[in-house]
C-alpha cells in the first residue's frame, strides 16, 4: 500500500495532458484483431493499468515494445487462454471479445477494476451470445466460444453502455454479415476506437446516437494511431489549479471533449482562455461558486467527474449538489472528506456539499477507487494541514507522473 503527503499550494506553470487512459487500453484490445504491426503514439505507458494491459498481450503472444508516448506491438496471439494471477481490469472483457472475435475461442480473467455499486457485465454476454457465441464461467474466469465465426445480428442495448458498445463493435469487425448496435454510447473513446479500426480495414458507420453498423470483413491490418488526450486528467488539473488560486497553461487539452464539464465550471467561476490553435487553455485565478451537476451519458459529465467537482463545490460560499444517475450513491467518498471537516449530506440520490469551511489534515484519506483518491489529493492541495492519501496505487492506474507533474507546477507533495 503506497500513500503520498500533499500539502497546500498554488499550482503555477504549464503541463501536458496524457494520452487517454480509457481510450488506450480500448486500441490494446483491438490490437489483438490483427497479425500485423500497430503503432500506437501518444499513449501514458506509465500509468499502472496500461502496464497491466501490455503484460497481458504479452503473455497472449503479442510481442511489445514501449518508449516515451509509443507502443510497438508485433506477431499474432499464440493462444487464447490468458493465465493470469495478478490483478485483473475491466478491460478483460474487451480481451475476450477480441480473442473470441479472431480465434473463436477465448478465456480471460473476471473483470477487475474499480468497484462503483452494479458494474455487471450481462450486456457483454448478451452480445456475444446475439452474434451466436456461448458464453460460461468457470473458476475465476469467463469463457466464450464460437463454431466458425460470429455471425452479424442486431444488438439492442438497454442502457448507454460505454464497454457494451465498444465489444459490440470489436465483436462486429471480422463477423459474418452486417451488425448494427442499436442506442449505443457514443463518446470520444469509441470514437477514437472506431478511427483506429477503420484504418485497420474494418467497416464501420456511426448514425448519431441512434446506431452504429459494422460491416464484417475478412481480415484487418496493420496501423499507425494517435491515441486522443485523457480528459480525466484534463479536468484534474483545471480543477487543481482553480482551487488553488493558480494559473497554469494545459497543453493537449481536449477542449471539444470537455465542452458541457467545462460549461458548468465557467458558469460557477473558473476562469480560462483557449489558445488560437485551440490545443490549449490557460486557467487563471478564479472565483468559485457552488455547483449543481448531474451525470449522464456523454457529452454530460461522467460518473468519474463528480469526486472532482465534489471539491470544488467543497471550496465554494453555499451549498453544492450532485446526483450520479450512472451509479446512486457513489458518494462514499464524502465519509474520508468528513475526517477534513468537509460538510456533506447524503439525502437520496443526492449529495449535498455545504462549502466555504476551511479544510483541515493531520488525517489519512484511503483512495476509495482511482478518481476518489485523485479527488483527495486536490483536497490535500486547500487543506489548511499536510493531509495522507493512502492506497495511492488506484490514483497511479489512471495518471501518469501525477507526482512529477504536479510537483513541476509548485505543488509540495512526495511519496512516503
Amino acid at each position: 500500500m503506497s500513500k503520498v503527503k500533499v500539502e497546500k499550494s498554488v499550482l503555477r506553470g504549464e503541463v501536458t495532458i496524457s494520452g487517454a487512459k480509457n481510450s488506450s487500453l480500448r486500441l490494446l484490445a483491438a490490437s489483438i484483431l490483427t497479425s500485423e504491426n500497430i503503432e500506437l503514439t501518444n499513449v501514458p505507458n506509465g500509468i499502472l493499468d496500461f502496464q497491466v494491459h501490455i503484460d497481458m498481450l504479452k503473455v497472449l503472444g503479442k510481442e511489445i515494445e514501449t518508449f516515451e508516448d509509443r507502443a510497438y506491438i508485433k506477431n499474432d496471439i499464440s493462444t487464447s487462454t490468458l493465465e493470469w494471477d495478478r490483478r485483473s481490469i475491466r478491460n478483460t472483457l474487451l480481451i475476450l471479445g477480441a480473442l473470441l472475435t479472431k480465434s473463436g475461442f477465448g478465456k480471460v480473467p473476471l473483470p477487475g477494476g474499480c468497484q462503483l455499486g452494479d458494474r455487471k457485465y450481462d450486456l457483454h454476454i448478451m452480445a456475444m451470445e446475439k452474434m451466436g457465441a456461448k458464453v460460461w464461467e468457470e473458476d475465476g474466469y469467463i469463457c466464450a466460444k464460437v463454431d466458425d465465426r460470429l455471425k452479424g445480428a442486431d444488438i439492442h442495448l438497454r442502457i448507454r453502455s460505454t464497454g457494451a458498445t465498444e465489444n459490440s463493435i470489436i465483436m462486429g469487425t471480422l463477423a459474418k454479415g452486417k451488425t448494427k448496435v442499436w442506442n449505443p454510447h457514443i463518446r470520444p473513446e469509441i470514437i477514437d476506437l472506431i478511427d483506429m479500426l477503420n484504418s485497420m480495414g474494418a467497416k464501420i458507420k456511426v448514425n448519431g446516437q441512434e446506431s452504429i453498423e459494422i460491416e464484417g470483413v475478412e481480415k484487418l491490418h496493420g496501423t499507425n494511431h494517435k491515441c486522443i488526450p485523457d480528459n480525466m486528467e484534463a479536468l484534474t488539473f483545471a480543477i487543481a489549479t482553480a482551487i488553488t488560486g493558480g494559473e497554469v497553461e494545459i497543453k493537449n487539452f481536449p477542449l471539444a471533449h470537455l465542452e458541457i464539464p467545462m460549461i458548468y465550471l465557467r458558469e460557477s467561476g473558473l476562469k480560462y482562455y483557449v489558445s488560437e490553435d485551440r490545443n490549449s487553455i490557460i486557467v487563471k485565478k478564479s472565483d468559485i461558486y457552488p455547483v449543481e451537476i448531474a451525470t449522464g451519458p456523454y457529452p454530460s459529465l461522467n460518473s468519474d467527474m463528480q469526486p472532482l467537482f465534489a471539491i470544488y463545490g467543497l471550496m465554494a460560499q453555499g451549498e453544492s449538489r450532485i446526483i450520479d444517475l450512472r451509479f446512486p450513491g457513489r458518494y462514499e467518498y464524502a465519509n474520508e472528506l468528513a475526517k477534513m471537516g468537509a460538510k456533506t449530506e447524503v439525502e437520496g440520490d443526492m449529495l449535498k456539499l455545504f462549502g466555504g469551511n476551511k479544510l483541515n489534515g493531520d488525517v489519512e484519506l484511503k483512495s476509495l477507487d482511482l478518481r476518489a483518491g485523485a479527488a483527495f489529493v486536490l483536497a490535500g492541495l486547500v487543506s489548511e494541514t499536510p493531509i495522507i492519501v493512502t492506497d495511492y496505487e488506484q490514483v497511479e492506474r489512471g495518471y501518469e507522473n501525477f507526482i512529477g507533474k504536479l510537483r513541476k507546477l509548485g505543488v509540495n507533495i512526495e511519496q512516503i
